[in-house]
């Protein structure tokens, strides 16, 4: 490991957990199926962390994962300092210096773990690329339980596959924040035109239409649509709409025309066009297909 400065206080937090994984164990893990793509070495959760710092000018040869859930505190990664609150997740990756402390006036309680393995730059690539390399979570009680459910299953026993289990948790982790970040809030304009779309499968609804619906211009729901989906309201729509049909061919007998005037579809020759687009056959082929 990284050579670090102590702490600003030499004895732990009160009620804190610490899990720390030998670094033989860390070794022949690291060559095992599993544990290879993503590995935990250590990981915690400080309380009320008051001076509380860390600074290591060479970095660690993990990737760092810090999830404030009260209190604030600061991360200097690189020499860019960002202030971290409530919700924020901070990612720092390998051999890069760095330096974060709580604050003296309102010390942060954090959950944190170091990752290392072949999969993590794909993981943390989108939370590295985000502004000051922290990511800003909706919710946090999820992301938390999981850090929980983590530190539980490594402060048991440390055997190969305690290891794999909290690889798997540490991957479910990531990708919960990821998508935590990305999915819009309770009651935002993005989220309330996506139930608008939800709750009218079998319209035809304008961008125009839904923007002025929520509040926005018809550019800036469009922008935050693809941020969020990877593609405007409009594909957006479609896509419900064919999870409609697609439940309607598998689980009724309704004649394709049916099915496509429930989504929307005047034109059933219109709606098989498209459906076969999408999914590569036709309605009928669909539904003849063995499922399960």
């Amino acid at each position: 490991m990284a050579e670090a400065t102590p702490h600003y206080r030499k004895e732990g937090f009160r009620n804190q957990r610490l899990c720390v994984v030998p670094r033989p164990q860390v070794d022949a893990a690291s060559g095992r199926a599993g544990t290879r793509q993503l590995l935990v070495t250590d990981a915690g959760y400080f309380p009320t962390a008051d001076r509380h710092r860390r600074r290591r000018k060479n970095g660690t040869a993990e990737t760092i994962v810090l999830l404030c859930v009260s209190g604030s505190g600061e991360v200097t990664i690189d020499g860019r300092t960002t202030l971290v609150t409530p919700g924020t997740c901070a990612v720092i990756p390998p051999f890069t210096p760095h330096d974060y402390s709580a604050s003296e006036d309102d010390p942060w309680t954090i959950w944190w773990m170091h990752i290392r393995g072949a999969d993590v730059p794909d993981l943390v690539g989108g939370m590295l690329a985000a502004e000051g390399s922290l990511t800003r979570l909706r919710t946090i009680d999820r992301v938390a339980a999981l850090f929980d459910e983590l530190v539980t299953t490594l402060e048991g026993r440390l055997s190969p596959i305690h290891l794999l289990a909290a690889s798997g948790i540490a991957w479910n982790l990531l990708t919960r924040i990821t998508v935590d970040s990305v999915l819009p809030a309770s009651g935002s304009p993005l989220e309330r035109a996506m139930r608008y779309l939800e709750s009218r499968v079998e319209s035809t609804i304008p961008v125009p239409e839904l923007a002025a619906i929520v509040g926005l211009s018809p550019s800036h729901l469009s922008a935050l649509f693809r941020e969020a989906t990877g593609g405007g309201p409009g594909a957006f729509h479609t896509a419900l709409k064919m999870g409609r049909a697609r439940t309607l061919l598998d689980t009724t007998s309704l004649p394709v025309a049916d099915v496509a005037a429930a989504v929307g579809y005047s034109d059933p020759l219109y709606f098989s066009r498209h459906f076969r687009r999408i999914h590569g056959v036709n309605p009928s082929t669909y539904r003849a297909q063995h499922k399960g």
